[in-house]
């Protein structure tokens, strides 16, 4: 069996995400749609399939499924529209900036009974998947604490920062998922500090540049969240599980698994430089994941659920933030 998918945004998560599709066995692009013309062609060009317009591809017999690219502010809406068309969905975080439309959302998607996957990429990437089987296997034993360090190299344009409902909702929702996952246990409550230390600019928005987040289950368990825009040393993407038995370390990438000693001491090649290629693996797993949840009918391993708790522990954070003071999920989930 082949699923032919249509990616609806040509950016550069989706010509990302096309790359995994056309990497993935039993998945064909067949459509890609775009509102600027050259970014569609290149796409197009490149893996050989048909320029069509949303509409065009809501009305296509020959798609089966969609990768939903676009800005986020249209996640909702698209998800809903191809869920009542019967076509399987694969969307980027987030679903929407507000709770309550991911509600609406994800009510419409179980009345149709349509498949919906969100795009968590890194559960897929293989050290992640390698952190997450020591845990199951009991290696460390019951998860007391985790640190989870993520910071970018640099910045997005101030545009970008503008419409993105700010660095907990964009950048550390990520996290906040990684944690819900190594947790095993939801987040029962939020403290969170923020601050502009790397360029003021970005304060003017209305946005820290520089987090860091406690989170606490009701077992007691915790995980603390650091997160920068500014990283001069590449892209930094640390965590540590600590457990009763023991601690299991996933440690930064690099671009080669070398180390050159000499008189002038120890040199390591740099890390990897950005999200692309630092889980250009997990891209393609997750589109895997997606392509085989389909054809077997089994539950998505990222679902909507998953969305929508990040987002929860992201107005949490933004709540607390702003408060000074632990902010319970129950109250931005009210």
């Amino acid at each position: 069996m082949t699923l032919d998918i249509a990616i609806l945004g040509a950016g550069r998560i989706g010509q990302t995400h096309a790359r995994a599709i056309a990497a993935t066995d039993g998945a064909r692009l067949v459509a890609i749609a775009d509102p600027v013309p050259d970014a569609a062609k290149a796409v197009a060009d490149r893996y050989g399939c048909d320029i069509r317009t949303i509409d065009e591809i809501a009305g296509s017999d020959d798609v089966e499924a969609v990768a939903i690219c676009t800005p986020t502010d249209t996640h909702a809406d698209l998800i809903e529209r191809f869920s009542k068309l019967g076509k399987a969905v694969f969307c980027e975080k987030p679903i929407d900036l507000s709770l309550a439309r991911v509600r609406d959302c994800l009510a419409v998607v179980e009345e149709t009974g349509a498949t919906l996957m969100v795009g968590f990429n890194r559960r897929f990437d293989p050290d992640f998947i390698a952190l997450k089987a020591a845990i199951d296997d009991g290696r460390v034993g019951d998860v007391e604490m985790i640190t989870i360090v993520s910071r970018d190299p640099g910045p997005p344009p101030a545009e970008y920062i503008r419409h993105s409902g700010g660095i907990f909702r964009d950048m550390t929702i990520h996290d906040f998922d990684v944690a819900r996952w190594l947790l095993g246990e939801e987040v029962e409550s939020v403290m969170a500090q923020g601050s502009v230390l790397t360029d003021p600019e970005i304060g003017k928005l209305g946005d820290y540049d520089s987090t860091n987040v406690i989170l606490r289950t009701a077992s007691g368990r915790q995980a603390i969240i650091t997160n920068s825009r500014r990283a001069t040393y590449g892209y930094d993407q640390r965590v540590e599980v600590l457990g009763s038995k023991g601690l299991v370390a996933l440690r930064n990438t690099q671009e080669a698994n070398i180390e050159l000693a000499s008189a002038d001491g120890y040199r390591s090649p740099p890390l990897l430089n950005f999200f692309m290629q630092r889980y250009a693996t997990a891209y393609e797993n997750e589109i895997a994941a997606f392509v085989a949840s389909v054809a077997s009918g089994a539950a998505v391993p990222t679902t909507g659920h998953d969305g929508m708790m990040a987002l929860a522990l992201a107005d949490a954070a933004v709540k607390s933030a702003a408060g000074g003071c632990a902010v319970t999920v129950s109250e931005v989930m009210s």
